[in-house]
């Protein structure tokens, strides 16, 4: 791992409301009526040149309400013809399909998509593991469609404010990072984030959010050292991970299913240091102190639930025909998904989607 993560992490945070229309309205179809697909779409429907246009779900009768309470066109259920998500992209009038689907169905479904030939927002981690993240960003590429993954914390104006001070040399130069995230989650074998046909655990749910804020003011590690808890189902439980870096510097990031955190950032520099205020992955307020001075405070306030500014993005880019975003470009996931690989490797955790 010594290539630096792919750059750049900062855009122009102009005055513009993310809500307001960049060019022609897009046709999106939603895969899954979850929890993360209903606070994504609250977002969605505030776009302006967005159309809720299709959502597909294993029954027509979920479909159905999901479509009835946030206003899409066309519902897709399981029949005889195959299944919703199937339906869904026979559709030629989908223009962009949102994947809210557990991790290990990701890849599938993105798969259909891009086959499709429609564009794709995949919600984090894009993939189980990075074979299967390499094939799809080899797909778009060959067909010249777009596809993200849905880092929507990264496109957040309060986070890029923390890349930007940490990138100006205002806190020197960054020696180490912690961040953590955890709550104590309800354990049910059959529950999505404790599944592991799933890709359930600590890692791919949170992880995603500590590990940001090292890459973003770090970049890529050379060295990452991983203990964890794995419980008899073969799920990580809490896991702990050590990045180190040529320079010197250190991330210290830790993720847990069984245990309450504060929920903090901290970039420590040779000059100062920032710390989050807020949770990690939508932080409303950051301190920042230089030396022995007062710190200062700098308040953020979000568009809608925060999701409209990736979602922004992905309109954005492809209304420009653009293939990937700049922000958050496919290497930077491929990236992540080499280390998570190299991470459960550490801590014994294997998928049944590692067998594929």
């Amino acid at each position: 791992m010594s290539a630096p993560i792919a750059q750049p992490w900062l855009f122009s945070q102009s005055d513009q409301d993310p809500r307001s229309a960049t060019g022609r309205t897009l046709r999106w179809g939603v895969v899954a009526t979850g929890g993360i697909a209903q606070a994504v779409v609250q977002d969605l429907v505030q776009l302006a040149d967005a159309e809720l246009y299709a959502v597909s779900s294993r029954t027509q009768a979920t479909a159905d309400a999901f479509a009835a309470k946030y206003g899409f066109a066309k519902t897709y259920g399981d029949d005889a013809s195959g299944t919703g998500y199937q339906r869904l992209l026979a559709d030629s009038a989908v223009d962009v399909v949102y994947v809210a689907t557990p991790h290990a169905q990701h890849y599938e479904v993105a798969l259909a998509a891009l086959n499709a030939g429609k564009h794709v927002l995949c919600e984090k981690a894009l993939t189980i593991n990075a074979r299967e993240a390499a094939e799809l960003v080899a797909l778009a590429r060959s067909r010249k469609l777009f596809l993200m993954e849905a880092m929507w914390s990264r496109f957040l104006p309060s986070m890029q404010r923390a890349f930007d001070i940490a990138a100006s040399g205002e806190l020197g130069s960054v020696q180490w990072v912690n961040a953590d995230l955890g709550f104590p989650a309800v354990y049910s074998p059959t529950a999505r984030i404790w599944a592991l046909n799933d890709g359930g655990g600590a890692l791919l749910d949170l992880t995603v959010y500590p590990l940001l804020w090292a890459l973003g003011t770090l970049g890529l590690p050379q060295s990452v050292s991983a203990t964890g808890t794995v419980n008899d189902d073969g799920v990580d439980a809490q896991n702990a991970l050590t990045l180190g870096y040529h320079h010197g510097a250190q991330a210290q990031l830790t993720s847990s299913l069984t245990a309450y955190g504060p929920r903090t950032a901290t970039v420590a520099g040779s000059l100062g240091y920032l710390q989050s205020i807020g949770s990690i992955n939508n932080p409303r307020e950051l301190l920042v102190r230089i030396g022995m001075e007062e710190p200062r405070i700098e308040r953020f306030d979000v568009v809608g639930r925060g999701y409209t500014y990736e979602l922004r993005e992905v309109t954005r880019c492809i209304q420009q025909e653009l293939t990937e975003s700049p922000v958050m470009p496919l290497e930077d996931s491929l990236n992540v998904m080499r280390l998570f690989d190299g991470v459960r490797a550490q801590l014994g955790v294997a998928y049944p989607n590692d067998a594929r």
